[in-house]
């Protein structure tokens, strides 16, 4: 088994189009630098200097990373992270 992560589709340009693709079990940040590897250019848009972006939202299993343990969250096979830019607007 792997991580699943979901792609944003202002990102599935850079997965070839996948909605979806499978990381390796570590920290956040570990399976963003590896998904680079695979997806270059996937983590210039998510980080910066290993944090993650302000406006880049990330999940894991529905939970805030924010709320976790941020870049240092760690994920195992099953889990399933979704990336989500943040959408800036009002009324």
């Amino acid at each position: 088994m792997a991580v699943k992560v979901k792609i944003p589709v202002p990102l599935q340009r850079l997965t070839q189009g996948k909605e979806e693709v499978e990381g390796q079990p570590g920290t956040i940040m570990s399976l963003i630098t590896g998904l680079d590897q695979t997806y270059p250019g996937l983590a210039e848009r998510i980080s910066e200097d290993g944090k993650l972006r302000r406006f880049v939202n990330v999940y894991v299993n529905e939970e805030d990373v924010r709320f976790m343990d941020n870049e240092e969250t760690k994920v195992k096979d099953g889990d399933e992270v979704s990336i989500v830019p943040a959408i800036a607007g009002g009324i």
